[in-house]
């Protein structure tokens, strides 16, 4: 029988699952990472037909090198599919280069990640990929089946296998990169039980958190994201009945109550989601389970929200990027700062804590509109932010954006949000640009008020203060206190 790993390297946190984010979690101020349900479905794909599995999260894990290059020799992969990232794309294949030396035999190597969507051939002179075999850079649940079956089983021309770079006498060739017209439905859940499931926790409480994939694609046109090139802008949705089965099964077979719904936008189809939220509420569920979710600014109503509070969501997560109105415009974001105001009063309305989600950095921002941004965080008064800069990914439009201003600096690999691939906008240097962010993180998490009103009722569950105490501390050391990355440009 063929066998094949499926993994996360050991390393920093980054939030490898999710081609949209590739957040860098170590270094982040807020954000937790979500499980590997990437690897999860590529497994339960895989498993279906056949092959041997081993399917390992080192780096949430925590696990050391040795100890993961010790199991990975001992399990003698076929076959290695390891999901990487723009950030850790670099330390990722020199990783492959040494599990290949600890495994001793011929182990085909394929890379999956956002980052080789549709990419240009003539950038991946940039990076070190003698020793791979194929670079995923599509939804990898729906290529692997194709890739394994070719390589360990001699099945199939890769040359038919969309969204794939596979070498050919050495070099790399593309096929037809499209998205958009894979049936979610079709899919079986993440094989949970080759999972570490405890390893996926919700940040306050500490208890198990599930990820369940609810849709896939945006309509919205947002210049800085990667979901309308690799989902496309249509949103593929997962009947209610198949989601719920899903919860369904986490609850009682893997007794998680707590839920992630991934969905590059949760509210959009406020029929569906309403239809969720009554499922669970008709259901014996209801009281005992609990869910986060995404949304947009616009469009979110109060009536929904009020069912999404009824069938247990803890906190939404909005991204409203920017307070200043020409911005929002000019990223395409669909939505203006009074779009902004209302949604952040709604939630609050409906009694569901708020994490909001900022940006800064784009290639035309002075530093008054940045403080307008910093003016947005104070007004819609989240519970929670996250602050990034803006970073150009290959094949975004805020990539070309940037190369047309001239703020690139170099291709992007092993670049992230912390150390961005840019020299800053065209009017605020990079360091300018850290310092301003790093301001606005400490004017919002160390007023006294908020940590009076997080941590007084906190003092009643002893678990869930001393993660607010964790998540302190780790904000306190990689957010606040430290000086700008060197790498950071002027």
């Amino acid at each position: 029988m063929n066998r094949v790993l499926l993994l996360y390297p050991p390393g920093k946190l980054y939030q490898r699952s999710e081609d949209r984010a590739q957040c860098n979690i170590s270094d982040s101020a807020a954000v937790s990472v979500h499980a590997c349900n990437d690897l999860g479905y590529a497994a339960a794909v895989l498993r279906a037909e056949g092959y041997e599995l081993l399917l390992r999260d080192y780096q949430t894990a925590g696990a050391s090198e040795s100890d993961a290059l010790a199991e990975i020799a001992a399990f003698q992969p076929d076959l290695a599919v390891l999901s990487t990232t723009n950030s850790s794309v670099l330390d990722d294949l020199a990783f492959l280069d040494r599990m290949r030396a600890a495994v001793g035999k011929k182990c085909v190597c394929a890379v999956k990640g956002a980052v080789f969507y549709d990419i240009d051939p003539a950038l991946l002179g940039d990076l070190p990929l003698s020793g791979i075999d194929c670079l995923i850079g599509t939804e990898m649940e729906f290529a692997v089946s194709a890739v394994a079956a070719h390589y360990l089983r001699h099945e199939g021309a890769l040359s038919q296998v969309g969204g794939i770079l596979y070498k050919q006498d050495g070099v790399f060739v593309k096929t037809l990169f499209c998205c958009g017209e894979n049936d979610l439905d079709s899919l079986p859940f993440p094989a949970r039980d080759l999972m570490d499931n405890s390893l996926y926790v919700r940040p306050d409480t500490g208890e198990m958190m599930a990820t369940v994939q609810t849709a896939l694609g945006c309509p919205s046109g947002c210049i800085y994201c990667l979901t309308p090139v690799i989902s496309g802008k249509s949103v593929r949705r997962r009947r209610v009945e198949n989601v719920f089965r899903e919860i369904e099964e986490c609850y009682y077979k893997y007794h998680i109550r707590n839920f992630f719904f991934r969905a590059d936008t949760f509210t959009i189809d406020e029929g569906w989601a309403a239809a969720l939220c009554d499922a669970i509420v008709a259901s014996p569920l209801h009281g005992k389970i609990a869910f986060t979710a995404n949304s947009r600014a616009k469009p979110l109503s109060a009536a929904l929200l009020r069912k999404m509070k009824d069938a247990g969501c803890f906190t939404v997560a909005v991204g409203f990027e920017s307070g200043s109105n020409e911005t929002l415009a000019r990223i395409k974001k669909g939505t203006t700062v009074e779009d902004n105001l209302r949604a952040a009063a709604l939630i609050h309305a409906a009694g569901i804590p708020l994490f909001g989600f900022f940006m800064l950095g784009f290639p035309w921002e002075t530093e008054e509109m940045i403080e307008e941004t910093a003016a947005l965080i104070r007004k819609t008064k989240p519970d929670f932010i996250e602050v990034h800069i803006a970073m150009p990914f290959y094949g975004t439009g805020l990539y070309r954006e940037c190369e047309a201003a001239g703020t690139l600096s170099g291709s992007g690999f092993g670049r992230d949000v912390y150390a961005p691939n840019t020299v800053g906008t065209r009017f605020v240097p990079m360091r300018k640009l850290l310092r301003l962010k790093k301001r606005m993180l400490r004017r919002f998490y160390l007023r006294p008020s908020y940590l009076l009103r997080k941590l007084l009722p906190a003092l009643r569950n002893p678990t869930v203060f001393a993660n607010y105490v964790r998540y302190g501390l780790r904000l306190a050391a990689h957010m606040i206190f430290r000086g700008p990355r060197r790498d950071c440009g002027n």
